[in-house]
């Protein structure tokens, strides 16, 4: 397959999958229940950390943590007072407890009332190319408060290695456009040339397969390469292709 042939080809599959459909099936539904705007961000942050495995599942426990938070997860972040985590002890997911869940509403709350919010700290801190510097930093901040080590899992850094597929992931819904009605264009600060792949083994296995990642683990550098190379088929919007390669890896089979 040519470059001309491969864009063509992708650019097609990423305008099939990137539809109001696509929300049927995954946990970009749950922000997409609130309208304001802290709402949406608070949302989909929490619902991004806890996306790994199974998406039904993924989708099931992000309702329910929404149910926690009184379905209104802003005026519970910025309101709540120590006693209320108390009702949050009963949630998991996975290897995120109601512990970790605990410190990310303390934790959020101490960024909304002293950096402005989610959306001041990547913006300012976006590098020329990329926003993978803003990440790392952003998980300082996150975890400047007194919070237990393992906690500190559930957001990772790229700057040691990680491809950060979630956080990445929660990036490509506050920013890309959203003229299709699956992302959300809340945040006009970050351009989309900057946002990188959520690269996952869907991702990564077609990726491969067509030839735009060569590198075998799923981490930092090989989000750079794929990066790239996506960046090289449209230099301005190239998360698209995120649609593209999922869709190709979890419902086609690639």
């Amino acid at each position: 397959m040519t470059k001309g042939e491969l864009k063509r080809f992708l650019d097609e599959k990423a305008a099939e999958y990137e539809h109001p459909k696509f929300l049927e099936a995954d946990p970009l539904q749950i922000p997409h229940r609130f309208s304001k705007k802290e709402d949406i961000e608070i949302s989909g942050f929490l619902t991004a950390t806890i996306s790994w495995g199974n998406r039904k599942s993924i989708i099931n426990n992000a309702s329910r943590l929404m149910g926690l938070l009184d379905n209104s997860p802003y005026d519970f972040v910025l309101n709540h007072h120590k006693n209320d985590l108390d009702a949050l002890n009963p949630f998991v997911h996975r290897t995120f407890n109601g512990q970790d869940l605990g410190y990310f509403i303390t934790a959020l709350r101490h960024i909304y009332n002293h950096y402005g919010g989610l959306e001041p700290i990547f913006s300012l801190g976006q590098g020329q190319k990329s926003l993978q510097g803003a990440i790392s930093t952003f998980k300082q901040l996150f975890f400047e408060l007194p919070h237990e080590v393992r906690t500190q899992k559930h957001v990772s850094d790229p700057l040691k290695g990680s491809a950060a597929k979630r956080i990445n992931m929660f990036l490509r819904w506050m920013v890309r456009s959203s003229m299709k009605g699956v992302d959300f264009n809340l945040w006009k600060e970050i351009p989309t040339a900057k946002l990188s792949c959520p690269l996952d083994v869907h991702s990564g296995n077609v990726a491969r397969k067509l030839k735009l990642l060569k590198r075998k683990q799923n981490d930092a550098k090989a989000l750079a390469e794929l990066d790239d190379n996506l960046r090289k088929l449209d230099p301005n919007d190239p998360v698209k292709y995120d649609f593209a390669l999922f869709g190709l890896g979890v419902f086609e089979k690639f």
